[in-house]
C-alpha cells in the first residue's frame, strides 16, 4: 500500500519524506487556505515547489465544476510537472473530464466518492486514482472501511484498474483497517502516519534494552 500525506504544509511534507516511506501527497483548496495560500499564480507555484520535494504523484484539485472549465483548469495543472495528478471531483461533468484526461495522457483523481457506484463511474471514466472519504462516511454513522472493501472487491471481480486511494483518514487504526480492505493508498496527515510507530510495549522493552546495556559500560 502506498503513503501519501493530506497537507499543503511544507514542512510536514518534507518530514515524512524524510521518514523514507512516502509515495505522494494529496491537497486540496481547505488545505492551500490552512497555509495562508492565496490567488491561482501562488497556488501553481506551491504546487511545483511539492512537486520539487517529493518524487510520486501529487494531487492538484480543480475549482471549476463545468467540463469546459475542467479541462482547461487541468489542462494547466498538468503542464506544471510530470508528476501531477488532477484531481477532480465526483459530479457528472467531473466524470466527463476525467474521461477526456484519461484519453488525453492526464493522470486523474476522482474525489469526494461516498458509495460503491460513484467508484464504478470513476473507474469506467479511466480515473488513475478514486478517493472514499472514509472519515466523513464514519462521521454520517455508517462505516467508512466497509466502503473500501466493497469497491475493492467490485474492482477485482470487474478488473478496474483505478487505484483504491483511502482519504480522509482520522488516525492510525484506519490506516491499518484500510490495508485489510484492499486499499493501493492512504492518505493521511503527517500525525496518523507518526502514530503507527507508537506502542507502549515498544516504549518498555526500549527502556529495559537500553537499561541492560549499561551494565556493559
Amino acid at each position: 500500500m502506498k503513503f501519501f500525506i493530506d497537507t499543503a504544509n511544507l514542512a510536514q511534507i518534507k518530514e515524512a519524506n524524510d521518514f523514507g516511506i512516502l509515495d505522494g501527497v494529496t491537497t486540496n483548496p481547505s488545505l492551500m487556505a490552512k497555509e495562508g495560500i492565496k490567488g491561482s499564480a501562488a497556488v501553481m507555484q506551491h504546487y511545483k515547489t511539492i512537486c520539487e520535494m517529493v518524487n510520486g504523484d501529487i494531487s492538484a484539485e480543480v475549482i471549476s465544476t463545468d467540463f469546459a472549465s475542467i479541462v482547461e483548469e487541468g489542462k494547466k495543472l498538468a503542464a506544471i510537472h510530470k508528476n501531477i495528478v488532477v484531481k477532480v471531483p465526483m459530479i457528472k461533468d467531473g466524470i466527463k473530464a476525467i474521461k477526456w484526461f484519461s484519453d488525453n495522457g492526464i493522470k486523474t483523481n476522482c474525489t469526494l466518492i461516498f458509495s460503491a457506484g460513484q467508484a464504478i463511474l470513476a473507474a469506467k471514466a479511466g480515473a488513475t486514482y478514486i478517493s472514499p472519504f472514509i472519515g466523513r462516511i464514519d462521521d454520517s454513522g455508517w462505516d467508512g472501511v466497509e466502503l473500501i472493501a466493497q469497491i475493492a472487491n467490485i474492482y477485482s471481480i470487474q478488473g478496474f484498474k483505478s487505484e483504491i486511494l483511502a482519504a480522509s483518514i482520522r488516525n492510525a487504526l484506519h490506516i491499518i483497517k484500510c490495508a485489510e480492505a484492499g486499499a493501493d493508498v492512504c492518505t493521511c496527515p503527517l500525525d496518523s502516519i507518526l502514530g503507527l510507530l507508537k506502542h507502549p510495549l515498544t516504549d518498555i522493552g526500549l527502556a529495559k534494552f537500553l537499561e541492560d546495556a549499561k551494565k556493559f559500560a
